[in-house]
């Protein structure tokens, strides 16, 4: 599905209210029968920022976006976008908001241009004077031109995607909604589909990416939400949800250190229990000892500690977890991490 709603308002005149949120919930909750798909969620996108609504396939992302639409409604909490509540305030919103919305839909007898056409004029506040200048340059912008006359039956998949995004640029916008953006695209559609994500934020336009590819955000988005058998289990920057994870000190010594290098390990971040200071066998005459790091223990102190206690210090890092492994953490799930 790929639409804007007509509004009585056109976007940019409509007076929306300025706010530090582009998108808020609080208890956002929707049930199917006897089936809680979304429970009681908490959402604050920052205007301006290339948001990530990251979970595994089945989480609840889909439902979400459709009650923020207005294409499905809640059963319990509040919503605003851009200021406004929703869906109360439905028709002063939309007109501002670009959406791409499980995957688009196009007459496929027609061209690529043609369908953006008629999109188009199904929009009441779209100047039809400049109508076929917008298509173009939306056409442009997705990397289109060269196919805008061809039959949509004959898109690929990738193609697809990018004239559903086409659509969603047509007029401008303060917030675009795209749902798995980057599905079905060869690497390098890939690549112009972040740039352009890049742009949109680079333009002032909010811009809120559900996907369940974790590559996909942390290389688009600034900020994240994961979600999880419909409940958010982490918000925030990436680099806050990246902090949310321990780090380790990983040693790399000769084999007759490694019990002392445990010891100083254990003595120095407080591990009593064995288990706690890990020792790896390597080839040869190398053994890798690590543990999880205190906070109030610097890495430098460290390294000096296991020197003076004679240890023959190899190599030293301090490993931080990665966003794969925070997010497993959190939900128990794994994310596809490649395409």
């Amino acid at each position: 599905m790929s639409a804007v709603a007509q509004a009585p308002a056109r976007p940019g005149d409509s007076g929306l209210p300025g706010s530090e949120l582009a998108i808020e919930t609080h208890g956002l909750t929707k049930r199917f029968g006897s089936q809680l798909a979304v429970a009681g969620i908490d959402l604050a996108v920052p205007r301006g920022s290339v948001f990530g609504f990251l979970g595994p396939n089945g989480s609840g992302k889909t439902t979400t976006i459709r009650m923020l639409l207005g294409l499905a409604r809640a059963s319990a909490g509040e919503m605003r976008m851009l200021g406004r509540p929703m869906p109360t305030d439905l028709a002063h919103v939309l007109p501002a908001v670009g959406a791409l919305i499980e995957g688009p839909g196009f007459t496929p007898f027609l061209s690529g241009r043609a369908n953006l056409l008629r999109f188009d004029a199904a929009d009441g506040w779209a100047p039809r004077r400049t109508r076929r200048a917008r298509v173009d340059r939306a056409l442009e912008r997705v990397g289109l031109t060269q196919a805008a006359g061809k039959r949509a039956r004959a898109y690929s998949l990738g193609m697809k995607q990018r004239l559903g995004i086409a659509n969603a640029l047509l007029m401008p916008r303060d917030l675009i909604v795209l749902d798995e953006p980057t599905n079905g695209l060869d690497p390098q559609g890939t690549r112009e589909v972040r740039s352009l994500i890049r742009s949109l934020a680079a333009e002032g336009t909010t811009v809120f990416v559900s996907s369940h590819l974790l590559a996909e955000i942390e290389q688009m988005c600034t900020h994240a939400a994961v979600m999880s058998a419909g409940a958010i289990v982490a918000q925030g920057s990436l680099d806050e949800l990246r902090a949310g994870g321990e780090s380790r000190a990983v040693l790399t010594t000769r084999v007759s250190d490694a019990d002392t290098a445990a010891a100083v390990l254990r003595r120095l971040l407080h591990r009593d229990d064995d288990s706690e200071v890990e020792i790896e066998v390597r080839a040869g005459e190398e053994r890798i000892v690590s543990a999880v790091l205190a906070p109030d223990v610097p890495p430098e102190l460290i390294v000096r500690e296991l020197v003076e206690a004679g240890v023959a210090v190899l190599g030293f890092a301090v490993q931080k977890t990665s966003l794969e492994d925070r997010f497993v953490a959190l939900t128990g799930e794994g994310f596809d991490v490649v395409r």
